[in-house]
């Protein structure tokens, strides 16, 4: 990362939303579900599946959480009407985790009930460390009732090899990610190097237990070692996908997609862009410096 590109990262909150939204368009689809749908539309041709999430966390509402609830069951029926290749995420605290885990749980199943009866699949995203025991108990109340629904788990957490051993032996499936949100060092791994070694032990931990998993990773390093991993182990390319969010690693998704492995694409959409581009500029601060160049420039 150049000095250029950190200052620029540093400063983030400094910069005015509209330059912001400059760059929303390649993270996020749009503001509306009509955005999500061309998108979802578009990726499908490319020959990518997708998984569509509404942006929005930390909902302090119960009326708010029962408009996603809403949401998610108008994205549902677009996803049958439309035959998109395509389930869901949500957030549990977007659907009122952090007001009481039994209305999170009872919203989760008013939308787990009808992608059940659709046989679309729903993914309980993962947040913090806070939120993960209950998230993992709304999975475990979910999956014994429905069975189309699977958890999220986060390299860089140090519970996890253990959160793995302690799945279901009917488990569906899994996403594998590095993990995003700041934690102290006695509840995640901070090497960079030490995070990528927990990623292949806890995928290689996944495939052993013949659970199917989403290989949500950009890093090539990672994708090469998934790779080997598959193809040492004998794992058929039903019993896994990689999974990368809009608008990062273009090229890589592409490369993976031409050589026959199954790919998901994280569409997010949604008036909460905001916050989520800030994040995906913060992860990406070559990105935040090519724009900011881009504007000072004028090309």
């Amino acid at each position: 990362m150049s000095l250029f590109d950190r200052l620029v990262v540093a400063t983030l909150p400094l910069v005015p939303k509209l330059i912001v939204g400059k760059v929303a368009s390649r993270y996020v689809a749009g503001e509306t579900l009509d955005d999500a749908i061309r998108t979802i539309q578009e990726l499908n041709r490319e020959g990518a599946s997708c998984t569509v999430d509404l942006l929005g966390e930390e909902v302090k509402d119960a009326a708010k959480a029962q408009v996603a609830v809403d949401e998610y069951l108008r994205v549902l029926e677009a996803i049958r009407r439309e035959k998109l290749d395509c389930n869901i995420s949500i957030k549990p605290t977007q659907l009122g985790l952090d007001i009481d885990e039994d209305l999170c749980r009872d919203n989760y199943e008013k939308v787990v009930k009808v992608a059940h009866a659709d046989d679309c699949f729903v993914r309980l995203d993962m947040e913090d460390r806070t939120t993960v025991d209950a998230t993992l108990r709304i999975y475990r109340h979910l999956h014994e009732r429905y069975g189309n629904v699977g958890p999220v788990f986060q390299a860089y957490m140090r519970r996890t090899l253990q959160d793995i051993e302690e799945l279901p032996d009917d488990v569906a499936r899994v996403r594998l990610c590095k993990g995003i949100y700041i934690e102290p060092r006695e509840a995640a791994w901070k090497g960079f190097d030490t995070v990528r070694l927990n990623f292949i032990q806890a995928l290689e931990k996944l495939l052993a237990k013949d659970i199917y998993v989403g290989i949500a990773t950009h890093d090539e390093y990672l994708a090469c070692a998934a790779v080997g991993l598959i193809d040492r182990m004998g794992i058929s390319r039903d019993r896994y996908e990689f999974q990368m969010l809009l608008g990062v690693e273009n090229q890589l998704r592409r490369i993976l997609i031409a050589g026959g492995h199954p790919l998901r694409v994280y569409v997010p959409y949604g008036a909460d862009w905001y916050l989520y581009s800030m994040r995906r500029l913060r992860e990406n601060p070559q990105v935040a410096g090519n724009v900011t160049r881009a504007l000072l420039t004028g090309k």
